[in-house]
């Protein structure tokens, strides 16, 4: 699967090492190019992930504020109720293409 803005291929893994949570695909953090994300100092903690840290996207001149985000360190509660420690794997909001 890849994660594609604007042309630009950002993440791209077999389908079978992505993990599914709640309607969206999360990339490892293995196949995710970082010199498209920008960290962001926006705040979110999930009740049942735990603390999240947002990514802003680069698409060429323009930042996308907020269109990727991962959990660092999920909780283990998280953890069991995925089935997957997904520590770090990277999920995309819309602007961000998720194709086979």
């Amino acid at each position: 699967m890849k994660a594609v803005i604007n042309g630009t291929v950002i993440a791209e893994a077999p389908k079978e090492d992505l993990i599914a949570i709640e309607g969206n695909w999360y990339f490892p953090p293995s196949s995710v190019n970082s010199d498209y994300l920008v960290t962001s100092p926006t705040p979110y903690t999930c009740p049942w992930k735990g603390e999240c840290q947002y990514f802003s996207v680069k698409s060429g001149d323009e930042t996308l504020k907020d269109r990727a985000w991962s959990y660092p360190t999920p909780y283990a509660s998280g953890i069991d109720r995925v089935g997957k420690d997904f520590s770090d794997y990277v999920a995309f909001w819309k602007e961000v293409n998720v194709t086979e």
